[in-house]
């Protein structure tokens, strides 16, 4: 027989019997009674124990203990939401917690990050913790729904490929039946081909990157939001798809997961209706950079990240026009001058959270930049059909869903933002 069970947050809504299933988040002992704060995933509920059986019974199981409460639902002004529950039931619903590494009762959660990650299974359970991926489960619903509303097709691609994806980052390589394959760093080449058969697809799905950083921003392994569509003009189009994205991200946090934010005390950003864009010409001379610098170092991010903001009022910040030699080879030249191309990389809050850009699509442009570069078009057959075939012009981004809720709720490290991060310490939990 099921019982029913009335949710912790329906309690201001409810008297009379009830039946409440959680975790014992906090014991508070007094000379005649005992309050037993009970947690379920929708928030809190007070049972007030007098009688002494069961006072005795609550002694013997320690915070974390799984039960399920019978009892009264009554109005008490003083209770957490304004109602409580007395003449309780209580009966456990497992053995007894172990004594935890950390305080959950505690509304501030005191711990170091390596002990927030070593227990990592408790230390979530904590409501600060919930919080932060309750707004990221809010950020992946928003990402979907505005694409899904848009004609955007959800496509998954292979994890374990034979080809590397971006010759500028390290990747993990393995054993496929005798054959060298690698993990996908990105599902970019797929969600091109895929672009010819759908125009519109996108991907929630992980990438890995062997990349030997021990920094605050990289992981081994992130939740990768990749989109992809078909007839554009150039990276323009791609970076007014992404603004829209952006701000229905934005939308869906404040809309879905209001009481984490106020929990978190976060600050959401406003996504302007017009991302502000400057040239990588332009970055350089801003942050005082050589001419022939490649690439944005973490301290040219921030400087530019507060130029924007004081010149614009706008947490982002688009630089286009990256140089092609840090580019990958399918991406599309600026017209005029091959230096530079049609790519971006967004900064939100003074830190790099997208690359994006135009994609060749002529099947001749590709056979010209994989010989530039000395690489062999067999290894890309199957992609390079793809492009044999008609290809629209395309182009597309990716988003680091981790870095994206750091950035959010301004977390000075992304493993705050992982539920289980991997990077080149940590293989567990």
């Amino acid at each position: 027989m099921t019982v029913e069970r009335t949710l912790c947050s329906e309690l201001p809504a409810t008297t009379g019997p009830v039946t409440v299933a959680g975790w014992i988040h906090r014991r508070r002992t007094l000379a005649s009674v005992v309050f037993v704060v009970v947690r379920d995933r929708s928030g809190f509920a007070q049972v007030v124990v007098d009688d002494s059986a069961v006072r005795e019974q609550v002694s013997a199981l320690p915070e974390e203990t799984t039960v399920r409460v019978r009892g009264t639902a009554v109005a008490n002004t003083k209770a957490p939401g304004g109602v409580e529950i007395v003449d309780p039931v209580i009966q456990p619903l497992g053995a007894p917690s172990q004594p935890q590494p950390v305080d959950l009762w505690r509304p501030t959660l005191h711990a170091t990050l390596p002990t927030l990650l070593d227990h990592a299974a408790l230390t979530w359970r904590h409501p600060s913790r919930r919080a932060v991926w309750q707004i990221a489960a809010a950020t992946l619903a928003g990402f979907r729904s505005h694409l899904d509303g848009l004609g955007f097709t959800e496509v998954t691609t292979p994890k374990i490929v034979g080809q590397t994806t971006e010759s500028g980052a390290n990747v993990f390589s393995l054993n496929y039946f005798g054959t060298d394959a690698y993990l996908a760093q990105s599902p970019q080449l797929y969600k091109q081909m895929l672009t010819g058969v759908f125009e519109r697809v996108y991907e929630v799905g992980p990438v890995f990157r062997a990349e030997p950083h021990d920094t605050t921003r990289h992981l081994a392994e992130y939740v990768s939001l990749d989109v992809e569509f078909g007839f554009i003009d150039d990276h323009r189009d791609v970076l007014a798809m992404l603004r829209g994205v952006l701000a229905a991200m934005v939308d869906a946090v404040r809309e879905k997961a209001s009481a984490a934010v106020e929990l978190l005390s976060a600050s959401l950003p406003a996504v302007p209706e017009s991302i502000p864009v400057l040239h990588f010409r332009e970055a350089l001379r801003l942050v005082g950079a050589p001419e022939d610098e490649p690439d944005l170092a973490p301290e040219h991010e921030r400087v530019l990240g507060a130029w924007a903001k004081s010149r614009f009022g706008s947490d982002f910040l688009a630089v286009e026009g990256y140089p092609a030699v840090k580019r990958p080879f399918y991406t599309h030249p600026q017209p005029g001058d091959a230096r530079w191309t049609n790519s971006f990389d967004l900064l939100f809050r003074g830190v790099e959270l997208v690359t994006g850009g135009q994609r060749l699509h002529n099947h001749a442009d590709y056979l010209a930049a994989l010989s530039r570069r000395g690489e062999d078009p067999a290894d890309y057959a199957p992609y390079l059909e793809a492009m044999s075939h008609g290809m629209p012009p395309h182009g597309g981004f990716a988003i680091g869903l981790e870095r994206f809720v750091a950035r959010l709720l301004g977390l000075d490290n992304v493993r705050y933002a992982t539920l289980f991060p991997r990077d080149i310490h940590r293989l567990s939990p």
